[in-house]
């Protein structure tokens, strides 16, 4: 189990604004059922098998250039244990109990 964020940015656009792109790219996800995802507002997390994750966002990459963009960037950091399954609400979890803690 891996846990990654994905950020995806389209140069050379002719207007300021993302969200045309990242709406796409959330359509895109929607359509698929390899990974679970969780938009925020500075990316998207992504939940599941590793090779699943890179082979989504290799997809999620092309979407730009789809769109008519002549250049795309991706920022992907990813995280995977082997020790044991933790998922995007574990770690979450895991952050809340030691802020109770306090």
């Amino acid at each position: 189990m891996a846990t990654a964020d994905v950020t995806v940015i389209a140069l050379g656009r002719s207007e300021a604004s993302a969200s045309a792109y990242v709406a796409e790219i959330q359509r895109r996800l929607a359509l698929q059922d390899r990974v679970r995802y969780r938009m925020h507002a500075m990316g998207t997390s992504l939940e599941g098998e590793t090779a699943d994750i890179l082979a989504v966002v290799g997809e999620l990459h092309a979407v730009p250039f789809e769109l008519g963009v002549p250049r795309v960037y991706t920022v992907l950091k990813l995280d995977e244990r082997r020790d044991k399954a933790q998922t995007l609400d574990d770690k979450l979890d895991s952050v809340q109990r030691l802020l109770g803690e306090g």
